[in-house]
């Protein structure tokens, strides 16, 4: 598949590390495409290939994870290389799961930008990676309920910790970590959006 000459599809949904993903990637000739979640990001595919998709995990409507697995089920967008930045699910077990669903390459938020340049590039012009056999529905989404309740506890208990801190930080300090645990409670809605999702579907197999 030729695709020299077609855009980067960077998918993340907040707006600040969205854009400096696309400046960084303009800075250096690159045509970008963008979308805010997986949703949005098949829309653009359906009309028109990118060279290498870069998408985040956790995200509203559809996240990294279901993403990935929705392009490895069409034989169109199978051979897509995938790059996964994250900085929520970064376990060994995370990382397993995004790279047994077909993701190429793995890098953790903050990102390196040298180190994401790098293997971008690297991506590109090395050979094209040979995906692994698509996951089949049902093992996909008993490993994708179990990385989501591993990292729903996660969040709970980061939440709690932050919650008893804010309350005996002097003033000065309590903005910061106020911005912190907002950040941790958004997180955590949005896990618990994709969980319920998965519970219903789950009843209405039964």
């Amino acid at each position: 598949m030729n695709t020299m000459n077609r855009p980067i599809l960077v998918v993340e949904d907040i707006p600040n590390i969205r854009e400096m993903l696309e400046i960084t990637l303009r800075f250096k000739g690159y045509e970008v495409v963008s979308a805010a979640d997986g949703e949005e990001a098949l829309e653009i595919i359906k009309t028109s290939l990118p060279s290498l998709v870069i998408t985040d995990i956790l995200m509203p409507r559809m996240d990294g994870f279901t993403f990935i697995h929705t392009l490895r089920q069409d034989p169109r967008t199978r051979p897509l290389p995938v790059i996964v930045l994250s900085a929520t699910y970064t376990t060994p077990e995370d990382k397993h799961f995004a790279m047994s669903l077909g993701a190429v390459r793995f890098l953790e938020k903050p990102i390196d930008t040298e180190e994401f340049l790098l293997t971008v590039a690297e991506t590109l012009t090395g050979e094209t990676p040979t995906m692994p056999i698509p996951m089949d529905d049902f093992k996909f989404y008993l490993e994708y309920r179990s990385r989501l309740e591993n990292k729903l506890g996660h969040k709970n208990s980061q939440i709690t910790r932050m919650e008893r801190l804010v309350q005996v930080l002097p003033e000065s300090q309590k903005a910061a970590f106020q911005s912190l645990l907002a950040d941790a409670i958004r997180d955590r809605d949005e896990i618990q959006q994709q969980l319920d999702d998965i519970y219903r579907r789950s009843r209405k197999n039964d």
